[in-house]
């Protein structure tokens, strides 16, 4: 089935991708303007292919991933393109108090909380309905999932105009709960499989960042940039420090870190990230209205997974730019709230444009 939005000119496909082990069938939508194509899939409301043009005009996919539904049900590590919660990154232990009640969730990153915990919304199957210039997922995850309080409806509504890809997240519950919600797409502007992202070129619009300690947890600082290879406010290239002697690096294994946004708390799209692939020449301008953006260097890759193009994975095959509230929120007073209480919509967009430069 397709369909083409005349104003903008996206055309939306879909196809049945695959079944779940449980037997459930799981959609995959392809929307096509004439910059970008990307494929979308119904398990975890994932990016499975992103194609645009290089400087030459040649066409790559520069999103990691599989090309088999079956291959994302094994993989339950890498987050491949996934919108992950109910709260995306870390929670220390698992554990944090909302309004006088002690909760636990479940642990599935060493001592702490990771992506929603063992069964994120990663590894579900949302629903999905095609949508003008794009798809709207849903999702409800009922009370007391992974240990989360209140029955949530989430929606993340992905759509493509010409060389921009809008991502828009609503929630709401029926009790006091928290939320944080980012997609987890890896990219590699030099095209998927290519060899490793080390050489492309990274700007962050943040003067400071949030150190963790040794299981990746912030320590509450909000550290300068100034000084340090965590300072992108111009253009460096990623690979240049990530092998300083930097004790943050070394706990990091590179960057999987915070970075705290200049534009946060204004509820309005403000830049975040830009990165410059010199060979493709391939521009990606990321903007958000989050406070903050995750920036993770694939670090933890280590060649065990095998891609759509045959090429292994190894260490830094890919990066992400993960918009988002802070990690450990619940449990950091100072930081950003990331409470949703009955009555409330959560609301977030951020978006991806897609250009080239010599």
């Amino acid at each position: 089935m397709s369909s083409i939005n005349a104003a903008t000119a996206t055309n939306i496909s879909h196809s049945v991708f695959g079944h779940l082990p449980n037997g459930d069938q799981v959609q995959i939508y392809t929307l096509r303007s004439a910059a970008v194509e990307m494929q979308l899939a119904g398990f975890g409301a994932r990016v499975v292919s992103l194609t645009t043009r290089g400087r030459q005009g040649k066409v790559a996919n520069i999103v990691l991933g599989y090309s088999t539904l079956e291959e994302y049900v094994r993989d339950n590590k890498t987050f491949f393109g996934v919108i992950a919660g109910r709260f995306a990154n870390r929670i220390a232990n698992g554990r944090f108090t909302l309004d006088g009640v002690g909760r636990q969730v479940t642990l599935n990153d060493g001592p702490n909380s990771l992506h929603g915990g063992t069964e994120g919304f990663d590894r579900r199957n949302w629903a999905a309905e095609e949508i003008p210039s794009g798809v709207e997922f849903t999702l409800i995850s009922p009370d007391g999932d992974q240990g989360f309080p209140g029955r949530l409806t989430a929606s993340v509504r992905y759509t493509l105009h010409d060389n921009v890809v809008r991502i828009e997240y609503g929630a709401t519950t029926d009790k006091p709960t928290v939320l944080n919600l980012t997609n987890h797409t890896y990219f590699n502007l030099a095209g998927e499989g290519q060899g490793t992202i080390v050489d492309e070129v990274l700007t962050i619009d943040a003067d400071r960042y949030t150190p963790v300690n040794t299981t990746l947890i912030p320590t509450g600082e909000l550290a300068p940039v100034a000084g340090t290879p965590f300072d992108f406010t111009q253009p460096e290239v990623i690979g240049a420090r990530i092998n300083d002697d930097n004790e943050q690096l070394k706990l990091g294994r590179g960057y999987d870190h915070n970075w705290v946004l200049r534009g946060g708390g204004t509820g309005q799209l403000h830049p975040a990230a830009q990165v410059y692939d010199p060979v493709s020449g391939r521009v990606l301008r990321v903007e958000t209205t989050e406070p903050g953006m995750q920036f993770y260097s694939g670090n933890f890759l280590d060649g065990s997974f095998t891609g759509r193009s045959g090429a292994r994975y190894e260490q830094r095959a890919g990066f992400c730019l993960e918009t988002q509230h802070f990690p450990d929120s619940p449990n950091q007073s100072s930081f950003p709230s990331t409470e949703l209480r009955p009555g409330q919509n959560f609301r977030s967009v951020t978006t991806w444009t897609f250009t080239t430069r010599g």
